[in-house]
């Protein structure tokens, strides 16, 4: 008896892998992409904001790479993780409203805002972290705009 318990846990096991697997299959790869890119961006903005707000002891080489990489994720052709029917009112998985696709100049506005401010973030990240701090702001900011006009509050 003791030696099916094992054989029934890994059989429901693989099964929850099988379902997790197929689930992630049905996703729209568009969203996954933007999603995860969404994510590297709140990954860098959050070593830099931590040292901005002393969470974090400053350091200007973790610093700059946060900001390199926040240049580098600005400048990805984003354009096909964005098409028509991609919103949150077709896709659950996604806080996109459909005000994006109505506006897609503002949006488009508002992330060569950010790009702009990662640059500064980019030379100000080394200095020292009262740069960081003055250029935390803008780069912030930039994130802010965007999400308060296109992305849905969290349930």
């Amino acid at each position: 008896m003791i030696k099916k318990i094992p054989a029934v846990a890994t059989g429901l096991l693989s099964v929850a892998i099988i379902g997790s697997a197929i689930a992630h299959e049905s996703e729209n790869p568009a969203v996954k992409a933007r999603t995860s890119i969404m994510q590297l961006y709140a990954f860098n903005l959050g070593t830099l904001g931590g040292m901005a707000k002393g969470e974090v002891e400053y350091d200007a080489e973790a610093a700059t790479r946060a900001a390199n990489n926040l240049v580098v994720l600005t400048q990805i052709d984003q354009s096909a993780m964005w098409p028509a029917g991609s919103d949150n009112a077709s896709d659950p998985s996604t806080r996109a409203l459909p005000a994006i696709w109505e506006n897609f100049p503002d949006v488009s506005a508002k992330g060569q805002a950010m790009a702009e401010a990662a640059v500064a973030m980019q030379v100000a990240a080394g200095q020292d972290v009262g740069a960081l701090k003055a250029a935390m702001g803008d780069l912030g900011g930039s994130c802010s705009a965007c999400h308060k006009a296109y992305r849905a509050p969290k349930d």
